[in-house]
């Protein structure tokens, strides 16, 4: 065996040291990646605390904005997120559907407000 040749013993220290050094990489990298996701969801967190709650009642307006097509109780299903609703009062809610405005047949609000025809 020549002279200058690593010894097994110093190949498997070597060795040792890069699997020590690509762990420490490899948990660095997680860390990263944990932190990144707790920033996420902390940020997620202040979003929804911040989001103003959403309206008791809707009206939904036609494709010109002027015409109102429905009355909706802030949590119906039936209602699209498309921009073609907007909160109102309760106060609002009911004179609305004293115009004659329709009431949602799904989520009633007429019923919720006791409004009687």
């Amino acid at each position: 065996m020549n002279d200058s040749s690593p010894s097994r013993l110093d190949l498997l220290l070597f060795a040792r040291r890069v699997v020590v050094q690509q762990a420490r990489a490899a948990l660095a990298q997680l860390d990263r990646w944990i932190a990144d996701e707790q920033r996420r969801e902390a940020e997620a967190r202040r979003g929804e605390e911040m989001r103003p709650p959403p309206p008791e009642w809707l009206i939904e307006r036609g494709l010109d904005k002027r015409n109102q097509v429905a009355v909706h109780t802030g949590d119906c299903w039936k209602v699209t997120r498309s921009g073609r609703c907007v909160g109102v009062s309760r106060t609002q809610a009911l004179d609305a559907l004293r115009h004659q405005v329709p009431a949602c047949t799904y989520c009633r609000p007429d019923t919720a407000l006791s409004f009687l025809e």
